[in-house]
């Protein structure tokens, strides 16, 4: 479909299937007075607290911490093996339950890594502006045990799985973020700009999108922050991904999986557009430049497609980040049931349980429909089926 204006808001899907809320929330932002051009909504859209999930909120001079998000660089990783499907072993269940033993899950100090702390080559990195001492020591400032956090999954929708793609080729796919220690940092920010507001006497028409200014203190303090904690995120995903290659080798001697690829869905950079350089907020968005490879899941019984982008202008070169939630955890708690999980999962090597029912796959939107109206930002490279699920409480 072509995509739809709305004021300075730039839709790529039909307005009318757009939550009221949501629309609304993202005009407010489109009329903040540092917004550039206009903000683009992705196929994936609805309301999300500080900014609407699935926009992409360019900016010139400010930045607006809520629009990141607590969950600074929340993300993908995908890794192609050189396995079949025919190569896994016939129950799925002995993995599954290696994967839960490798890597911990959960909030809190249920899901801290304990050998973490000692593994340099992740901690330290001196060519790294961002990845730095420095930047170790403000976290410790926030929160002492970090490093316990460094290659640990969380919950909520992050989740670990083993799929299947079009080719009967194997992939692991893995969605995790910057855990406790990124949400601290992003809290912190978060009020500092909103006590800028009040101190300046700038009236928001949400508090939410108190913003912070470039060439200022604050504001530098912020993306030194960021810049941090994205590659926590970055480099995170990487360590579980190689536990998880580590985990299935045991199982099936002489796999590989020579192709990985990473990429945030939660984080602010400077990027060029319409010969600008501007800073690009993706709220539950990817980066999706002509020929760059991403990755967009559905929920846990739906499946994953692997994109390539299209460079499209108008979206700020960018594709949705998943299916999108149609009903909130408390919602899909009262509707669903843990038998009802268990149906859906059939033939997915799965620890269904009451703690996760909020995930029912039926409290999402319909990933193949978001394919669909996607068209004009990415090309499907491949589909992949789950045939393993792990998620954390």
């Amino acid at each position: 479909m072509e995509s739809a204006m709305n004021g300075k808001v730039q839709s790529f899907i039909p307005l009318n299937e757009i939550e009221p809320q949501a629309l609304l929330q993202a005009e407010r932002i489109a009329r903040m007075p540092f917004i550039y051009k206009h903000v683009a909504l992705m196929p994936d859209v609805h309301l999300g607290k500080g900014a609407t999930v699935g926009s992409v909120i360019a900016t010139d001079g400010a930045i607006i911490p809520a629009a990141v998000g607590v969950d600074i660089g929340c993300g993908m990783i995908a890794a192609e093996t050189n396995l079949k499907a025919s190569d896994l072993p016939d129950s799925l269940d002995g993995i599954r339950m290696a994967i839960e033993d490798a890597i911990p899950t959960g909030i809190g100090k249920a899901g801290r890594n304990s050998e973490i702390s000692n593994n340099a080559s992740l901690l330290l990195d001196p060519m790294g502006d961002a990845w730095s001492r420095e930047g170790h020591k403000r976290a410790s400032e926030i929160d002492s045990e970090w490093e316990y956090q460094l290659g640990t999954l969380g919950g909520g929708n992050h989740f670990i799985e083993v799929c299947i793609d079009e080719r009967d080729r194997v992939w692991f796919v893995l969605h995790s973020g910057s855990r406790g220690i990124g949400n601290k940092m992003a809290v912190k920010h978060m009020r500092i700009a909103s006590k800028l507001m009040d101190a300046g006497n700038i009236i928001l028409e949400d508090r939410d999108l108190a913003y912070l200014t470039e060439r200022t203190p604050e504001f530098d303090a912020y993306i030194a922050d960021l810049l941090w904690a994205q590659e926590f995120a970055y480099r995170s995903r990487r360590e579980m991904m190689q536990r998880v290659i580590s985990v299935v080798r045991g199982f099936v001697p002489g796999m590989t999986a020579p192709k990985l690829i990473n990429s945030h869905h939660n984080f602010t950079q400077l990027e060029e557009h319409f010969g600008k350089i501007v800073w690009v907020t993706r709220k539950g968005a990817v980066r999706a430049q002509r020929g760059q490879l991403g990755i967009i899941p559905g929920s846990m019984a739906t499946g994953t497609y692997i994109v390539s982008g299209l460079g499209n202008a108008d979206s700020f070169e960018s594709s949705p980040h998943g299916a999108g939630r149609t009903m909130s955890r408390t919602q899909a708690r009262k509707m669903f049931t843990v038998e009802d999980l268990q149906k859906r999962m059939e033939g997915i090597s799965s620890r269904v349980r009451e703690s996760i029912v909020d995930e029912h796959p039926d409290s999402y939107k319909d990933i193949n429909k978001i394919i669909e109206y996607s068209a004009p930002l990415v090309e499907v490279k491949h589909t992949l089926r789950q045939v393993l699920n792990v998620k954390g409480d």
